[in-house]
């Protein structure tokens, strides 16, 4: 129950008292029953306020290996991408979804013409290459999403160079991390290994941020956002980079975290100072930390975000860097290691006094396993989920990840229409 709906039920309770002491004064013991029956009527013509009044609909789409969005592949022909675009847009809009976070950037690349990071090669097949005409993607995708009413923010992945270890080599040679090797660090081992940028390097910082500048100068988006990928784990080599740059810090790990908040208030401000009205948000990985790591930790068993990716998320929502947080919460209710309504609930209390929004990550393309047994099995899961976030204090919205997997599923397509046709109506 809200703040606002609590101060009216004790109004309401204080004016009854005030009332009922007359009514008894004046019939007797019989008016009591006659009260009764006048605060059942009243309370059920004012239902309770709950979260979905203004709620955040959002979705992701993701164009890292073309998971979203080319579906057609890597094309120049700018009237193929139009047209994908349109249809795209007047899914989501159908579906009801009010904001869009769409990746512009899956791995130092851009989905627009920039002057820092070459062309996507998910977008036009070589990174080299842009859309034919001229055309620009993402002021076409933001100009659809505006016709509708639909919010768009770009989404950055900004540590990621490659994908693939070979694809390094293939890079053009103007690329940031062709100029600058010196800037960039192998992680991984086999097919998972890949190239990252140093966050401990200032000019690595100031590349990140100049990207988001260009995007904030060039367009007339609703807000910058980030996804979860900031160190890609504890073996990270960047010893001498950390002997370099240290300075009071000696613990490599503390520093560590420090590169990453400091990323997160610079671009914070950065958005600010262009426009107040604009958000910037992160989407971090579900755990902050389990209770058996740190006291204020969640009560669960997973992998941590702030010891692996070493992403203190907490800290961030307290101190005020953020305009939202969309942790992702792509476990079902009642799982032992990551309970959802546990971690919902952490959450809730983490944001809970402070001016940062809070939104629910959803594992939508967790849905429609064959399993009977599964909690994954059908649609009913993610209802479960959006029903919860609805009644549970401090929640705004949630987000789904991701667009594809509406596409390949119509039950969840049909669910997600009445869920927010549901929000709409209330």
């Amino acid at each position: 129950m809200s703040k606002n709906t609590i101060a009216k039920v004790l109004v309401f309770i204080l004016t009854l008292s005030i009332f009922s002491c007359s009514v008894y004064a004046v019939n007797g013991e019989n008016s009591e029953t006659e009260n009764d029956f006048e605060i059942e009527e009243i309370f059920e013509s004012e239902p309770e306020e709950n979260n979905e009044k203004g709620e955040v609909r959002a979705i992701w789409v993701a164009t890292v290996y073309g998971l979203d969005f080319l579906s057609s592949g890597g094309t120049t022909d700018s009237k193929i991408i139009k047209e994908e675009i349109i249809k795209m847009i007047e899914n989501i809009d159908e579906m009801g979804f009010n904001t869009i976070y769409f990746q512009v950037r899956p791995s130092a690349d851009a989905f627009y013409p920039s002057k820092i990071f070459p062309w996507s090669k998910y977008l036009t097949g070589d990174m080299t290459t842009g859309p034919d005409h001229g055309f620009d993607p993402l002021e076409f995708i933001i100009t659809e999403a505006h016709k509708r009413n639909i919010e768009l923010h770009p989404w950055i992945n900004p540590y990621r160079v490659t994908v693939k270890y070979s694809d390094y080599d293939k890079l053009p040679d103007n690329h940031p991390a062709r100029l600058h090797p010196e800037w960039v660090v192998k992680y991984g081992s086999g097919n998972s290994k890949k190239h990252y940028f140093d966050p401990g390097i200032p000019e690595v910082e100031k590349l990140i941020l100049d990207g988001v500048s260009e995007i904030l100068e060039n367009y007339d988006v609703d807000g910058i956002h980030l996804d979860d990928y900031f160190y890609p784990g504890k073996s990270f080599n960047d010893y001498y980079t950390y002997k370099k740059y240290r300075g009071e810090v000696w613990d490599i790990y503390e520093w560590r975290r420090n590169n990453i908040t400091n990323l997160i208030k610079k671009m914070y401000k950065l958005v600010k100072d262009k426009d107040e009205n604009l958000k910037f948000g992160v989407s971090p990985f579900g755990i902050w930390a389990n209770n058996t790591s740190k006291a204020e930790g969640s009560d669960t068993k997973g992998s941590e975000s702030y010891y692996k990716m070493y992403a203190d998320t907490r800290k961030w929502v307290k101190e005020g860097y953020l305009d939202y947080i969309i942790p992702q919460i792509y476990w079902n209710i009642g799982f032992e290691i990551a309970d959802y309504e546990k971690l919902l609930n952490w959450w809730s209390d983490v944001v809970a006094d402070t001016e940062v929004d809070l939104y629910v990550g959803q594992a939508a393309y967790r849905t429609g396993n064959s399993d009977k047994s599964s909690p994954w099995y059908g649609v009913e899961q993610i209802g479960k989920q959006v029903e919860l976030n609805r009644i549970t204090n401090n929640v705004q919205g949630y987000s789904m990840f991701s667009y594809g997997s509406f596409l390949k599923n119509p039950e969840l397509v049909e669910l997600i229409k009445e869920l927010n046709k549901k929000s709409d109506n209330e």
